[in-house]
């Protein structure tokens, strides 16, 4: 009888392909490293096939490595829920957003007392759109929130909400709406931008000196804004104080609309039923927020 092929050397070997490093899998534990190793060589042996490959100073998976790593998550993951399910144990749902999206509308959606429920927990973090989509295929998210209007198969999608990008000049360097946009026509006007959140459609002009501040999120962009001496790119849910700041005219007609979709794989709820329980209360709670 043919060894080589079990859960454990499963899970190790998707986990050291999502880190793409044996180290990084194992944790920095020689001992799992060996151990990691030893049973990937093991799997390799059982399909008689290479899994991994060398890339830089770590691993990637192979066309076949990617193909075993896609069906063992699917498997894992259906062996998981169903342990949870008889065992009535605790339900965590995975989530990525940008840190705008987390920070203003998710995480304190989640941390509301009516949204606190025995037995379900939550585990968000930060990833661009691409990479949410990436894993939402690989079934190592659970839900994602991206701005993309296209998504790839099978991934479905309902909308949260629409928001618009806009122009603020502090009125501390600027005595009129109108020498603030010609300033910024002429490209004298120092601009703070989120870099990893500014939608790819929206043309970033160059700029004329060192004056230009790079960031990630929109709320680090507004927190910029508001010490007065830069311009900054915003969406309409974080306008700031009228008051001390110019809206500008947008230079791109048509650009500056945009939409939160949350996003889910199919297989997601075909693995778990529960999900889709998780998937309406967030579209719904989180759609009034807008």
């Amino acid at each position: 009888m043919e060894t080589g092929l079990s859960l454990d050397r499963l899970r190790a070997f998707v986990e050291v392909g999502a880190t793409g490093s044996i180290v990084k899998a194992a944790g920095g534990d020689p001992v799992r490293q060996s151990q990691y190793s030893r049973q990937i060589k093991e799997l390799e042996d059982f399909f008689r096939v290479a899994l991994v490959e060398r890339h830089g100073k770590g691993l990637r998976l192979t066309p076949s490595g990617r193909e075993l790593a896609r069906i063992s998550r699917f498997f894992l993951l259906g062996l998981s829920n169903f342990q949870r399910g008889s065992l009535a144990e605790e339900q965590t749902y995975r989530i990525g957003a940008s840190a705008t999206f987390l920070g203003h509308f998710l995480l304190p959606l989640l941390a509301a007392p009516h949204s606190i429920q025995p037995g379900i927990s939550y585990s968000v973090e930060t990833a661009a759109d691409d990479v949410i989509e990436r894993r939402l295929h690989d079934l190592t998210l659970d839900f994602g929130v991206v701005t993309v209007p296209a998504l790839s198969r099978p991934l479905q999608s309902r909308e949260l909400g629409s928001w618009r990008l806009k122009l603020w000049a502090p009125k501390t360097r600027f005595k009129t709406k109108q020498q603030a946009a010609r300033a910024f026509r002429e490209k004298r006007i120092p601009l703070v931008l989120p870099a990893n959140e500014l939608p790819p459609t929206v043309a970033v002009p160059p700029l004329d000196g060192p004056r230009y501040l790079t960031c990630n999120s929109f709320l680090e962009a507004k927190s910029a804004l508001e010490q007065q001496g830069l311009a900054a790119w915003l969406p309409d849910f974080l306008s700031p104080d009228e008051g001390r700041f110019f809206a500008l005219p947008f230079p791109i007609p048509g650009a500056t609309i945009f939409r939160y979709r949350l996003v889910w794989n199919p297989r997601l709820l075909r693995l778990n039923p529960h999900a889709g329980r998780r998937r309406d209360f967030l579209v719904a709670s989180l759609a009034q927020r807008f």
